[in-house]
């Protein structure tokens, strides 16, 4: 034990920078593993979490009735709180906002109690107080302590302006509060389920109970115009929605209240947190496969170097355990020391974690140490210092069993065979042969180091590829339509609007019009919206990914989502309840459908006109979808479009269904033709989620690069180190300093060629099938991705890299001094 000490005394006033270097990149390298490894685990529970101390909602109903009695559904068997929202409009310090304002006191504090960030809850009984979520102090610049102007609308006014549910600006924009005015402080930041945000919201301003009280007319206008949606919370939580929705259905009368199951979007909102935890265990696990390579081998080089210097001792009476026992003290105390920095670091970055949609439902963000990963990560780490160190001591020692001689490369022996340069056979064989006794070199490290880098890439260049796809291309949330136009509401047809349908579709841009009635039906105690499917002359592209449309009145085709909610697929049958009847419906395919105010384009349903009259006794809303030509401009064609709009309707004479109602009413018609407006479609960005996870592939294609540009960089200077004896022979035979340069740049080349064979189809391979999971998980329509030209420019740059890696050691490999290398040996 004495001359372990005394050697390692010696070792480290010798070389304390290489050590402490060491200790660096195994802090940082432990570090980041377990940091993102914690992230992983805190990110896949934070939902949990959340519900656990929020009490949160279990459904939401929006009965679109100002008078609805809510006491009446607070006292059906089951519930256990109702709490009252309004969404309505206002300006916060002049600029026009649109966000929830409680209506009682029962949200916040009984029902959705939210966990608190920062300062407190606001006071129900006062006017003056709000809290806001943690983007609005991003967003905003204003936090707890700081006070925010509001101002209301005067009822009038208010009803005047619409929900933007198009999220995109228009004259409601230019509309200036007239109402009071108010000063709020806000006293708290705070989160729950329901206020949950989304990537790329700018968080909510959420005002005490007090300021629904005092100016209800103010937020709801003066006919108020949608009510208010109600939060409910269930005693048996998700398994009672159904039973739930038929005693609201009894008590109210109703069929038709719109009602979401909140439970359920939960468990949605999960899957996409699955996607993201998963990658930030690929992310730690690939980190950690990156270290063991890089750092071993700094390990391995660095105990070789020591076992050697400990040599000449072992003619004095030093024994082979202590050699090693001495040459491994260095490494290990550095793995020791790196390791409980790494764990320091790890603690001080779970702050920034975790990421993603997780971070909006992370009930205690902030500084979280995860003890369990670290008991695992700590002795990890010092454990595959301790083994890459005392393996190499012993290995350099001789006292491992060598093995027999390894057979010779194929491919090696075949271009030996075709009769090409020698270099080209030199370097084929340094690159696929490790060869035998001192001069043997373990070339798998670095095969599989180029494979397993170029996979990476590969697949984060593909998995980037369809996410970048699926962001820019609507088609891919089901969304084919580019334009629409309102034709009726609440089971009122516009007079004049069905007599310009013949008008739209004859554009030569329109693809096809689709006239869509709408309204809500009941399934399992849920809300489906049901569309019609219609067209005027050719059918609308329907993203159908299973089965076909419905073409009786007993079909239906359900949106992707709900087929997995309920269980039910192709050939499956399902009872829905209407206004007019419940019927029995055969499920004849799984498709997207348009984006509305009340579903997204992943829920809902396709009837015919025939099956959607059997269920409702009207619609809750018509609207014509026009589809484009791809290329076309949709605002030069939606400006046209209304010009033959208007042109169609107050002539009067189209030759559509509304002749009738518009012949001899020509000042009736100009009306109409000036209420009926083509506008864009409805198109909310489903995409902040997915470019978030498209950052996960581009980190891991990066680490895993860097473990492909040191294995394969210490590859090549292990082997002219190993093979200087062999090369100097070849070079006393006449081998040229050229051809010496050549054959190491071609072992480098031929080592880049192995992993782009194997790792640029297994990468695409991998990036597709990465892809399928993250597109179910976050229901987006799946089209294989396919990076095409980018395939050719990584593996060029996979080979150009390859061959500048090659540049020193070809360098040393051509300027060694022949003689002295063969004196030596």
């Amino acid at each position: 034990m004495a001359i372990v000490v005394s050697w390692l005394r010696l070792d480290l006033r010798r070389r304390w920078r290489t050590l402490l270097v060491l200790t660096l990149l195994i802090a940082v390298a432990s570090g980041t593993v377990m940091a993102v490894a914690a992230g992983a685990r805190r990110g896949a529970s934070a939902n949990e979490r959340l519900t656990a101390a929020t009490a949160p909602a279990t459904v939401q109903i929006l009965p679109n009735d100002p008078a609805f009695d809510w006491d009446m559904v607070r006292r059906l068997p089951g519930v256990e709180a109702v709490g009252v929202v309004v969404f309505s409009r206002y300006e916060l310090d002049g600029r026009p906002i649109e966000g929830p304002v409680f209506a009682d006191a029962v949200t916040m504090y009984q029902l959705e109690r939210p966990t608190v960030l920062e300062g407190r809850l606001a006071d129900p009984s006062r006017l003056d107080e709000a809290v806001i979520t943690p983007r609005f102090a991003e967003t905003y610049g204003a936090g707890v302590g700081d006070q925010v102007a509001i101002r209301l609308y005067e009822p009038g006014t208010l009803d005047d302006i619409a929900p933007n549910w198009r999220e995109q600006p228009s004259a409601a924009d230019a509309a200036r509060a007239d109402g009071p005015r108010l000063q709020m402080r806000i006293v708290g930041v705070v989160r729950n389920s329901v206020l949950s945000e989304s990537q790329g919201d700018p968080g909510w301003l959420i005002p005490s109970a007090a300021l629904f009280t005092e100016y209800s007319p103010n937020l709801l206008g003066s006919s108020a115009w949608g009510g208010a949606s109600g939060l409910v919370r269930l005693a048996e939580g998700g398994a009672g929605v159904a039973e739930f929705h038929r005693r609201l259905t009894n008590a109210s009368g109703r069929a038709d209240i719109s009602m979401w199951n909140l439970a359920q979007s939960t468990e949605f909102d999960q899957g996409v947190v699955r996607v993201e935890s998963t990658g930030l265990a690929l992310f730690a696990v690939a980190a950690g496969v990156a270290a063991v390579v890089l750092i071993g081998q700094a390990v391995m080089r660095y105990t070789a170097t020591s076992i050697r210097d400990l040599e000449v001792l072992r003619y004095l009476g030093l024994s082979p355990r202590q050699s090693v026992s001495a040459g491994v003290a260095g490494p290990t105390i550095a793995g020791v020391v790196g390791a409980t920095a790494g764990v320091g670091a790890a603690v001080i970055a779970s702050r920034w974690f975790p990421i993603g949609t997780a971070a909006s439902r992370e009930p205690s963000p902030g500084i979280d140490a995860d003890w369990p990963v670290y008991a695992a990560g700590w002795p990890a780490t010092v454990l595959a210092m301790a083994v890459a160190s005392w393996s190499t001591a012993v290995v350099v020692l001789g006292v491992r069993a060598r093995g027999r001689r390894p057979r010779p490369s194929r491919i090696a022996a075949a271009v030996s065979r075709s009769g090409v340069s020698l270099p080209v056979v030199l370097g084929t064989r340094f690159a696929l042969e490790p060869g035998s006794g001192r001069s043997a070199v373990p070339v798998r490290p670095a095969l599989f180091g180029a494979v397993v880098g170029v996979l990476g890439v590969v697949g984060a260049v593909t998995l980037s590829a369809a996410i970048d796809d699926a962001a820019d291309n609507p088609a891919r949330y089901g969304q084919v339509h580019q334009l629409e136009m309102a034709l009726g509401l609440s089971g009122e047809d516009t007079a004049a609007g069905g007599g310009a349908l013949p008008a739209i579709e004859q554009d030569p841009d329109v693809v096809a019009v689709n006239d869509s009635r709408s309204a809500v039906a009941s399934l399992a105690g849920a809300s489906l919206v049901v569309y019609t499917v219609d067209p005027v002359a050719d059918p609308m592209s329907v993203v159908i990914t299973e089965g076909r449309l419905p073409s009786s009145p007993d079909e239906v085709a359900l949106g992707p989502y709900d087929s997995k909610l309920y269980d039910v697929g192709v050939g499956g049958r399902i009872e829905l309840a209407g206004t007019r009847s419940t019927r029995e419906v055969r499920v004849t395919g799984l498709a997207y459908v348009p984006e509305g105010p009340e579903n997204y384009s992943v829920d809902g349903a396709w009837m015919t006109g025939a099956g959607f009259d059997a269920l409702f006794d009207g619609h809750a809303s018509r609207v014509a979808h026009i589809e484009l030509r791809d290329g076309a401009d949709s605002a030069a064609v939606a400006d046209r479009l209304q010009r033959a709009v208007s042109a169609a309707v107050s002539g009067g004479s189209t030759g559509g269904p509304a002749d009738d109602a518009t012949s001899g009413a020509s000042g009736g018609a100009t009306g109409e033709a000036d209420a009926i407006r083509v506008e864009p479609a409805l198109e909310r960005d489903h995409s902040t989620e997915l470019r978030v996870i498209r950052a996960l592939p581009v980190y891991l294609a990066g680490f895993l690069a860097a473990l492909a540009v040191g294995a394969v960089s210490h590859a090549l200077a292990i082997a002219v180190r190993r093979r200087h004896h062999d090369l100097a022979v070849l070079r006393a035979l006449g081998l040229t300093r050229r051809q010496c340069r050549a054959a190491v740049v071609m072992q480098a080349v031929v080592t880049a060629l192995c992993g782009v064979a194997l790792g640029v189809p297994l990468g695409v391979a991998l990036g597709r099938t990465v892809w399928r999971h993250v597109a179910e998980a976050t229901v987006v329509h799946y089209v294989p991705p396919g990076p095409g030209r980018l395939l050719v420019v990584i593996s060029l740059i996979v080979v150009v890299t390859a061959v500048v890696l090659a540049v020193w050691p070809g360098h040393r490999a051509a300027s060694m001094r022949v003689g002295h290398v063969l004196r030596t040996e």
